[in-house]
């Protein structure tokens, strides 16, 4: 079983720009690491003393659908080749047990990155300030070269 791993709190955010997976098979082994990392969500949660029973009812719950230990033991293994975890049930995985730190290293792999509820409020703001900064650019260009608008005219007719 996979060593457990620090809290999601206690793992930071990346800033490097992930990269897009291209060459061929740069995607290679990642059902291996994908069932790695249920492995190591499972035992992060049971070292925290959350069984594989609650988290199976808790994704059953979120899903819909029947998910049980057996199949949890199943997707956390890399050797069970027939037993690929769908995706659906990766994702409750990552729901129930709070556990997008782990998720965001597989994102990256396909050249996105992850960010969890209000962080998306950060990316706006820092998306808010590059806008802020062209227009400031465009007015400074604009500034330059414009004149006043019949500055003279509008003055010479208010007498």
């Amino acid at each position: 079983m996979p060593k457990a791993k620090a809290h999601p709190a206690q793992i930071g955010f990346a800033f490097d720009a992930p990269t897009m997976a291209r060459a061929a098979a740069s995607l290679a082994g990642l059902e291996k690491r994908i069932s790695a990392m249920v492995g190591t969500i499972l035992a992060s949660a049971a070292a925290e003393g959350r069984s594989r029973g609650v988290i199976a009812a808790e994704m059953g719950e979120l899903l819909g659908e029947e998910i049980n230990v057996t199949m949890l033991d199943a997707y956390a293994s890399p050797a069970r080749k027939g037993h690929k975890v769908i995706m659906s049930r990766c994702l409750a995985l990552v729901a129930v047990t709070d556990r997008q730190d782990l998720l965001d290293p597989i994102m990256r792999e396909i050249g996105a990155a992850l960010l969890v509820g209000e962080e998306v409020h950060t990316a706006r703001l820092g998306h808010l300030d590059r806008q802020i900064a062209q227009l400031r650019e465009e007015r400074q260009r604009i500034a330059g070269q414009a004149p006043l608008i019949r500055g003279e005219k509008i003055r010479d007719s208010h007498r």
